[in-house]
C-alpha cells in the first residue's frame, strides 16, 4: 500500500481551484517519484535508444587508447621548436591509422602521419601538412607556427579507464550509442518503460473510420496523446473512448490503475462534468487540484488513484485529467505531464528549451494566469529570434498547432505585450 501526506502540504498558498502553473508543477514534481527499485533489464545497443540508463556505464578502456595524431601532418620531437626561426626535418617513414611507425626517431627526423595514427616513439608534436614546405624527404616550417605538444591527442583524454562514461538516469541518445560502441560495450542496463494508460471521454466522440452523426466529432486527442507518449518512449496503453457516465468512467479508471503507472484522460473535467467526476475521484483516491491558472488548460485534474476498494489500498497510479480541447491537451501535456513521466521513468530532470524572442505584434494577455500561445518563430540575420502568433488562439483550433513551430510563454504576472517586447518561446522541434 502506498501512503502519502496531504497534497496541500506540498505548496504554500494552496488553492485547488486556481493554482498558478508553477505551483501545479511543484505539486506534480513532488509526487512523480521513480517507480521503486524495479530490476533493470539489459538490452543491446540497437534497442537502447531513448531508454533510461539504470546504472552508470563505466569505461573499460582509455579513449583514445594511445596518444595519436589529431590531424594529417608530420610527427616529431617538439623540443626542436625551442630554436628560433625555421625548423628543418627529414622524413623517414609514414604512420597510418592502424599501421603505426614503431622505430625510434632522431632529433632532426620526423614521420609523415595521418589523423588517428599512433604517435611514434620519441615524438610529441604534429605539424599540420599545410604549414610545411616539402622538398623530397625534407620539410621546412616556421618554429613560431605551433607549440610543443600541439595536435597530439593524449591517451585517456576523452575517457579514462574506470571513469563513468554515462550516468544513470540519462536518456540514451544517438551520440551515446556511438560512444558506447567505441568502448566495446554491447549491452547496457536500462529501466523498464513506464506504462501509461490513456483514454478519451465524451458521448459525442467517434473513432476514426466511423460515420459522424449530427453533433459528433472524431476523437483526435487519443492520437495526439499516443504520439506524445511515444516521443517520451513510454509504453502507451490505449483504452479507447469512455462514455460520459459515472459507471463507465469508474470501470475505466479502475482498469487503468491496475495495468499502468500513470493514467491520462482527456475531457470530462470541465465545470459541466465535474460533479460526478470529482465525486468518483474522491472515492478512488486523492485529488490535488481541479483547475489551474493557465490558458489553454484551465480545467486540469491531478491526483492519485488506488486499485483497492478504498484510497490507500492496493497499487497506485498518478492521474492526469486533461481538458477536452485539443490544443489544451498538448499544452497541459508538455508543461504539466511531461516532466512527471520523465521523473517516474527514472530520467534525470531535463527542462524544456526556452529561447528569448521579440514579438512582432501586440499580444493581449490578462495578468493572473500563464498563457501558452501558438507562434511562428524566425531567426534573423543578426541571430535574434522574432515571433508572431498563428492568429486566433482558441483551444479548439487544432490547425494552429500544425502551423506553429513554438509556444509563446506569457508569464503569470504579465499583462499585455507591445510589439517589440521580448517574450519567451519553447520550440516544438523534438517535441511535437
Amino acid at each position: 500500500m502506498t501512503t502519502s501526506r496531504p497534497f496541500p502540504d506540498c505548496v504554500a498558498h494552496y488553492d485547488p481551484n486556481a493554482l498558478p502553473v508553477s505551483a501545479a508543477q511543484e505539486i506534480v514534481r513532488q509526487w512523480a517519484a521513480p517507480r521503486g527499485p524495479a530490476p533493470a533489464e539489459r538490452v543491446s545497443l540497437f534497442d537502447a535508444l531513448d531508454r533510461v540508463l539504470a546504472e552508470d556505464v563505466i569505461s573499460p578502456i582509455d579513449v583514445p587508447a594511445h596518444d595519436n595524431s589529431a590531424m594529417d601532418g608530420y610527427a616529431f620531437a617538439g623540443a626542436k621548436l625551442e630554436s628560433a626561426g625555421e625548423v628543418e626535418l627529414t622524413v623517414i617513414g609514414t604512420a597510418l591509422a592502424g599501421q603505426p611507425y614503431a622505430n625510434a626517431l632522431g632529433a632532426a627526423q620526423c614521420v609523415r602521419i595521418m589523423t588517428g595514427a599512433l604517435i611514434p616513439p620519441g615524438c610529441d608534436t604534429v605539424v599540420p601538412q599545410e604549414f610545411v614546405k616539402r622538398e623530397g624527404d625534407a620539410i621546412r616550417f616556421a618554429a613560431s607556427a605551433l607549440r610543443q605538444g600541439q595536435n597530439r591527442r593524449l591517451a585517456g583524454e576523452d575517457l579514462a579507464k574506470g571513469r563513468p562514461a554515462l550516468r544513470a538516469g540519462r536518456i540514451v541518445r544517438a551520440s551515446d550509442l556511438g560512444l558506447l560502441a567505441s568502448l566495446g560495450i554491447a549491452e547496457v542496463a536500462v529501466r523498464r518503460r513506464l506504462r501509461v494508460a490513456f483514454f478519451s471521454t465524451g458521448d459525442e466522440l467517434r473513432s476514426v473510420g466511423e460515420t459522424l452523426a449530427p453533433g459528433c466529432v472524431y476523437d483526435s486527442n487519443r492520437y495526439t496523446l499516443y504520439a506524445m507518449l511515444r516521443r517520451l518512449n513510454v509504453e502507451p496503453v490505449d483504452l479507447g473512448i469512455v462514455r460520459d457516465d459515472r459507471a463507465s468512467l469508474e470501470i475505466a479508471l479502475r482498469r487503468a490503475t491496475e495495468v499502468a503507472d500513470v493514467v491520462i484522460s482527456s475531457g470530462g473535467v470541465s465545470v459541466g462534468d465535474a460533479d460526478f467526476t470529482r465525486e468518483l475521484m474522491n472515492s478512488l483516491g486523492d485529488v490535488a487540484f481541479w483547475k489551474i491558472a493557465m490558458r489553454p488548460g484551465r480545467p486540469l485534474a491531478f491526483g492519485r488513484l488506488w486499485s483497492g476498494p478504498r484510497p490507500g489500498d492496493g497499487e497506485s497510479a498518478l492521474f492526469f485529467g486533461l481538458p477536452g480541447n485539443p490544443v489544451a491537451v498538448m499544452a497541459t501535456f508538455y508543461f504539466i505531464v511531461r516532466e512527471a513521466l520523465l521523473a517516474m521513468s527514472g530520467a534525470a530532470r531535463e527542462a524544456l528549451p526556452v529561447i528569448e524572442a521579440v514579438s512582432t505584434e501586440p499580444l493581449k494577455k490578462r495578468a493572473g494566469r500563464t498563457e501558452f500561445q501558438r507562434g511562428v518563430a524566425r531567426r534573423g540575420d543578426d541571430g535574434r529570434f522574432t515571433v508572431v502568433t498563428t492568429g486566433p488562439q482558441g483551444s479548439g483550433v487544432l490547425s494552429s498547432m500544425s502551423e506553429a513551430n513554438c509556444f509563446i510563454v506569457l508569464e503569470h504576472e504579465r499583462g499585455d505585450i507591445d510589439a517589440g517586447d521580448e517574450v519567451r518561446i519553447v520550440p516544438f522541434a523534438g517535441l511535437i
